[in-house]
């Protein structure tokens, strides 16, 4: 190995801990964002068939099971489909999530003063990841329809199904800022 390679490799080894602070706030923009966007029609519209097919989520919504033809492509505006998702609770319940969500990229963040707060969201972000994940089995509009085409159906993930299994890379993040945060508490508390 050269002197020049092995150099480079050092200088990265020494960044660990920068990476886990880059994870950390990468993961904290991603929440706080879509957590912000939950506030528009066509970001609650869209998670319309996540949570109505969700056994442990559906009782947030008045009516889970009458969500289809109430649908709107991103964009639209059609007035009887947003009185439905009015009368739904489709909106309401995307308000509380998207503040859900920017709490926890704020309790990320927070991990710089207080390494207690950051474990506790880094643990709650995984807790959220596993319920995304579970959409993968609960919502058959996650894998490519058999609308006539033979390349349909489980292992082919279709728009929203790509948009869920992306958690797999918030999850192990997660993790990762979680052990950060626990290593950072237990040397904050040994100090004391």
């Amino acid at each position: 190995m050269s002197v020049q390679f092995s150099s480079f490799l050092q200088t990265l080894a020494g960044l660990s801990s920068l990476s886990t602070r880059l994870i950390r706030i990468a993961i904290a923009i991603v929440l706080i964002w879509i957590g912000g966007l939950k506030v528009y029609n066509y970001e609650a519209e869209g998670i319309v068939p996540f949570v109505a097919n969700s056994p442990v989520m559906s009782f947030f919504y008045a009516h889970p099971s009458e969500y289809k033809p109430y649908m709107q492509k991103e964009g639209e505006a059609n007035p009887d489909k947003i009185a439905w998702h009015t009368a739904n609770n489709t909106y309401l319940f995307s308000y509380g999530l998207g503040a859900v969500l920017v709490v926890l990229g704020i309790m990320l963040l927070l991990n710089t003063y207080n390494p207690g707060i950051g474990m506790a969201g880094a643990a709650m972000v995984i807790i959220m990841s596993v319920v995304t994940l579970s959409f993968l089995i609960t919502t058959k509009d996650n894998w490519v329809p058999d609308l006539g085409d033979p390349n349909h159906g489980f292992p082919l993930l279709s728009g929203r199904g790509r948009l869920v299994v992306k958690d797999i890379i918030m999850m192990a993040g997660a993790f990762v800022a979680l052990c950060d945060s626990a290593r950072q508490y237990l040397v904050k508390t040994q100090k004391a």
